[in-house]
């Protein structure tokens, strides 16, 4: 990846993949589910339980059901798909998509998927992420609350994410048209660089874990201290001045 921190700094680190996917299907609003020739997209109808395990609601004439009923036991028969959107607008959106196999069983109030294959798709490829690592996993303490902070730090303070833009390297933002916060976890943020025709994400490091809202705000305070004592980036001045930003 081409885009980095100034001041030489290592990438910060990352949720493991497992968590990823997890956080994923926790913060996901809707999912697709496709199972013996019957497809059919979700909405506010799926919860994750602590074993892994994906549970639909969905109404007693659903053909989701009936498929689900007439389905051999203990072989995949069905797919879920979610996608991670990244809730401010930006180019290319999708962050990443989960897919689970399995098989359903049929529970009071809805389906429950097992899964037996779990993968995460994402920009630098596909992972296959065991069960059990899987089931095992916990979300990120801010998937959740992922979409509201976003918004909320590209709408109310565009002010702060130019500023935080003085902690990347100024040759990562040659040609930046415009910078928005992509994502944010309990390890860092990460920043989306557009270009005219291109794009490019770099990640800043908390100086440790954020495990709530209340910890997030004090890591923020912190990297914008650092990016308050930091250079302005000349690139991104040089757009602006041309009338391009």
């Amino acid at each position: 990846m081409g885009d980095g921190m100034a001041g030489g700094q290592v990438w910060a680190a990352t949720p493991a993949a497992a968590e990823r996917a997890r956080s994923v299907a926790a913060a996901a609003w809707s999912c697709a589910v496709a199972t013996e020739g019957v497809r059919e997209e979700l909405i506010g109808a799926h919860t994750v339980t602590e074993d892994g395990r994906i549970v639909l609601r969905v109404p007693d004439d659903s053909a989701l059901l009936a498929a689900a009923i007439c389905a051999p036991r203990g072989e995949p028969s069905a797919v879920l798909e979610f996608a991670d959107v990244a809730p401010v607008p930006l180019r290319d959106r999708i962050r990443a998509r989960l897919w689970l196999s399995g098989w359903f069983t049929v529970e009071q109030g809805g389906l429950a998927l097992h899964p037996s294959r779990v993968v995460l798709h994402k920009p630098a490829g596909a992972e296959v992420i065991g069960v059990d690592e899987f089931a095992a996993a916990t979300p990120d303490p801010l998937a959740t609350a992922e979409a509201r902070l976003l918004t909320h730090l590209a709408g109310a303070h565009p002010d702060a994410v130019e500023r935080l833009t003085r902690l990347v390297e100024p040759g990562s933002l040659h040609g930046a048209l415009r910078v928005q916060p992509l994502a944010v976890d309990r390890h860092g943020l990460t920043l989306r660089i557009e270009r005219r025709r291109t794009h490019g994400d770099v990640r800043l490091a908390f100086h440790r874990p954020a495990d709530d809202v209340a910890q997030l705000t004090e890591r923020m305070h912190v990297l914008l201290s650092q990016a308050s004592t930091a250079g302005c980036p000349r690139a991104l001045q040089r757009q602006r001045a041309d009338g391009d930003g």
